[in-house]
């Protein structure tokens, strides 16, 4: 969390080292907190709430304020809930997002971890719009050994979606893990397309997808906000997958995430290989941002 805790929160410890309480102290506060991406709604919500925690406790000193901050911030994001789809048979996965937000590396990333776990995962390549998407998927699969259902360039992607799904109930496979074409959360005849998708998973197998997980850019910020509002109304998103957070400077997004869609924040994706997928984990990433250098 260097980035973000430099450039957004890197001035809190010296907001903290100062005397005593006073209004400035809470007009710098806010200001910090905007600045580091957590929306204004977000950053209100926390001011009101620490400043009645200060007058209840009669708190006085600003470096009392640290504690207080990280127990409030921590206190904004959910436990993660984990996964189990030890009851499903495929459990199928729907994975969604923009263009360019990691979706596709970052499946390929989780499959290798279900791999490694001894799972029988399938790969269904869902986007065949962009040119190199269905190659990019494949590759992986070969890198990591995994089989991977696809089709023609430019064909339908709910029809590959069906076809990957009874391949994997034919398959005895424990996952079938859904790529779709990244698309802007503003094209509404993308967003149709995709709200078909998720029809047809339930097609194949009743009861399909049983997660629909989207993928957001964590270097996006608060555009990334707008990005869940959409795909959560258009085809009832599960949890939220944050990738390239390892190069963002704008994770405090995370926060207005939790504040206005009540999403689960299931991985974080911190870098190229597959091994850096991994749990989101609240108080490491509160800890992240609040660490002193």
């Amino acid at each position: 969390m260097g980035r973000t805790r430099k450039v957004a929160f890197g001035r809190l410890a010296t907001l903290f080292n100062a005397t005593e309480i006073n209004s400035s102290t809470w007009e710098e506060l806010e200001a910090l907190l905007i600045l580091a991406d957590l929306g204004i709604d977000t950053t209100q919500s926390i001011m009101r709430s620490m400043e009645k925690v200060v007058t209840d406790e009669g708190i006085t000193q600003r470096s009392e304020l640290r504690s207080l901050l990280r127990s409030e911030l921590i206190s904004r994001l959910d436990e993660n809930p984990g996964i189990d789809f030890s009851e499903y048979s495929p459990a199928v996965i729907l994975f969604v997002g923009v263009n360019g937000s990691g979706k596709t590396t970052t499946i390929a990333k989780f499959g290798k971890k279900l791999s490694d776990r001894g799972k029988k995962v399938l790969l269904a390549a869902g986007d065949t719009y962009r040119a190199a998407a269905v190659e990019q998927l494949q590759t992986w699969g070969q890198r990591i050994n995994t089989p991977v259902i696809a089709g023609q360039p430019g064909g339908d992607p709910g029809a590959i979606t069906f076809d990957a799904v009874q391949s994997g109930i034919s398959r005895k496979m424990d996952f079938v893990l859904v790529d779709t074409a990244g698309r802007l959360h503003t094209r509404y005849n993308l967003m149709e397309e995709l709200r078909k998708v998720h029809r047809v998973a339930g097609k194949a197998l009743p009861g399909a997808p049983h997660a629909t997980w989207l993928v957001l850019d964590a270097t996006t910020g608060q555009n990334a906000l707008q990005q869940a509002k959409a795909f959560k109304d258009a085809v009832n998103v599960t949890g939220i997958i944050l990738a390239k957070l390892d190069s963002s400077a704008k994770g405090g997004m995370v926060f207005a995430i939790q504040e206005e869609l009540g999403l689960p924040i299931l991985f974080a994706g911190l870098g190229e290989t597959s091994e850096d997928l991994v749990p989101f984990d609240r108080e490491a990433f509160v800890e992240g941002v609040l660490e002193e250098n």
